[in-house]
């Protein structure tokens, strides 16, 4: 599949994922890696689109390093950076995707109660970080399993990802980890896979640990009212 915004890898819409016997709605919710090579043709569909808000995951290196290609767009950009340490420090300590995402919900929580906040105060919106794998594969996860869609829709939407980056950028990616880290045992899957298992884990922990991903969100401040609004927003 193309992305729906040329020179943007993994951009997508998650319009049209069931929730019981609803659906969400499209052209309300994007997902996407970063925007550095966004085309004039993609700056003309992300126009189309009719953004209002970018919600960008990356920290202040990230953004410094590949800045958004967003020229002229009348878009907010919320910048709401989710890892606590240096992505670096994930290869460097040779962590598992699993362990990467535990450490990600209770270390960042209150970010990502804000970014998914953020989606549903001005929508259509974006979020996005480097390849739009991981820090917005939890994000977009928690906030579609909070506002009702089946579970196994959400882990799908999720699990899409890894067919969706070039095989070129993953083999050039690996390459530059194995140089830094050869000993590094999980490179390959926190680089370029989404397993279904690993986001099936990652709910199944926010329920046995709160009861559910919508009272994780509330258990770090999010409101009945800012989930109904969620659910206003995404749900048909």
């Amino acid at each position: 599949m193309s992305s729906l915004v040329s020179g943007a890898t993994n951009f997508r819409d998650v319009g049209g994922l069931p929730a019981g016997t609803r659906r969400t709605r499209a052209g309300v919710l994007f997902r996407s890696g970063n925007l550095v090579d966004v085309d004039d043709e993609g700056l003309r569909a992300m126009g189309d689109l009719g953004l209002r808000r970018i919600i960008d995951l990356r920290d202040d290196d990230e953004v410094r390093f590949a800045p958004s290609r967003i020229d002229g767009l009348d878009v907010d950009v919320q910048r709401v950076p989710l890892f606590l340490g240096s992505v670096e420090s994930f290869f460097e300590r040779d962590v598992s995707l699993g362990e990467l995402y535990a450490e990600l919900v209770e270390g960042s929580a209150d970010r990502i109660v804000e970014a998914v906040r953020g989606i549903s105060e001005a929508p259509p919106a974006l979020i996005h970080c480097t390849v739009g794998k991981d820090r917005t594969g939890v994000t977009v996860a928690i906030a579609l399993a909070a506002a009702g869609v089946d579970r196994a829709a959400v882990v799908d939407d999720y699990a899409r990802t890894e067919g969706l980056l070039p095989a070129a950028r993953n083999r050039r990616v690996i390459a530059g980890i194995r140089a830094l880290h050869p000993g590094n045992r999980h490179a390959e899957e926190l680089a370029t896979r989404s397993p279904a298992p690993v986001m099936r884990e990652l709910l199944a922990r926010l329920d046995t640990a709160y009861g559910s991903p919508a009272d994780f969100l509330r258990a770090h401040g999010m409101t009945d009212a800012e989930l109904e609004r969620l659910r206003d927003a995404l749900i048909e």
